[in-house]
């Protein structure tokens, strides 16, 4: 290998990451967004052995024989399971790399949530080093949305950025490269897929898997009226029966059976703007507040937050991306990076 070709390696070889609850998305420095895929992994219990992850993982979903466990190693946010959430990043990591890895210890940004504990912060940085990472560096996820949304972070003015995810949904204001206020909690899109589950158990004795009630949400899920109706057809089992049963639902239901999580979610983000100081406010009337995460993507939920808060309310242009793409910029401004990260 030469000389050459080893600096190229190493140039491309830095790599942001958005490890989620729900998906995790890897940024290769010089190629942009190479991986998206769930943060799943099936294990074999009968010799420990990773059987697939990511997207295979998750197709296995309520699908396994006993023997094989599926496994999300991340709970809200955060490592539920060390070991799990180690041989998941390192197969990422060769993947997004294609085994460039091996030869060169990456560079590795990790968008992580507020909320979480030093304790919690020290397990995602000593998983990313004994995935054979050479420097790690943890960017709280609203930072680095804001980043990836092009915000004036270094200014002395306030932005207001709610990123809703899959374990957690973080409101911070940012100013001067850093963040004044901000309040986690541990309710965002599982939570919603669980309500989903629960109302059709309890209205409809009909028992669904958790991909089945992702989709529902996707498909017909909103926070407010939408200007046409939708309905789908739910395919589950029987409570009662123990046989496989089909029913139509409409749009009105599924908003009722999220209701409760949609107004916990506006909840935290009016806290948040009661405890913002004034004169970030003012900022904040202007500038409005920024939606991110897969949950801005549910139907309507910034008409919903803006009639609760009377604000100006923008999702960004790829609510799903815009945690790692803000992490990959950060792989080109050192200075900032040094700033804004944590230890």
């Amino acid at each position: 290998m030469s000389l050459i070709s080893w600096f190229k390696g190493r140039m491309f070889c830095d790599i942001a990451i958005d490890l989620g609850t729900a998906n995790t998305l890897v940024f290769l420095k010089g190629k942009g967004i190479v991986l998206q895929e769930p943060s799943i992994v099936v294990i074999n219990e009968g010799n420990g052995k990773v059987e697939a992850v990511g997207n295979r993982a998750k197709n296995m979903l309520g699908k396994t024989p006993a023997n094989v466990r599926v496994i999300k190693p991340m709970r809200d946010g955060v490592i539920a399971d060390f070991e799990i959430t180690e041989k998941m990043l390192e197969f990422f990591i060769k993947k997004a790399t294609n085994n460039r890895s091996a030869l060169v210890r990456p560079r590795i940004i990790i968008g992580i949530p507020t909320g979480i504990t030093q304790v919690e912060r020290r397990a995602v940085k000593d998983v990313a080093l004994r995935a054979k990472a050479s420097e790690v560096y943890l960017v709280e996820q609203p930072v680095s949305a804001a980043v990836g949304a092009d915000l004036p972070i270094s200014e002395p003015t306030g932005n207001m950025i709610v990123d809703i995810g899959g374990g957690t949904t973080d409101i911070a204001v940012i100013s001067l490269d850093g963040i004044v206020f901000n309040h986690s909690i541990r309710i965002a899109g599982n939570e919603m897929d669980e309500a989903i589950i629960h109302y059709l158990k309890k209205k409809y004795n009909l028992l669904i898997g958790e991909r089945s009630a992702e989709i529902v949400k996707i498909q017909i899920g909103s926070a407010y009226p939408l200007d046409e109706p939708l309905t789908m057809e739910i395919k589950g089992r029987d409570l009662r029966e123990g046989i496989p049963k089909t029913i139509i639902m409409d749009d009105q239901e599924i908003r009722e059976a999220l209701e409760d999580v949609v107004f916990s979610i506006i909840n935290a983000i009016k806290i948040a703007l009661e405890k913002t100081p004034p004169e970030l406010s003012a900022d904040i009337i202007d500038r409005g507040i920024i939606l991110t995460g897969g949950g801005a993507l549910l139907k309507n939920v910034d008409k919903r937050l803006r009639e609760e808060t009377q604000l100006p309310v923008f999702i960004t242009d790829d609510p799903l991306s815009t945690v790692v793409l803000g992490a990959g910029k950060l792989l080109d401004d050192l200075d900032l990076l040094k700033k804004i990260s944590r230890l």
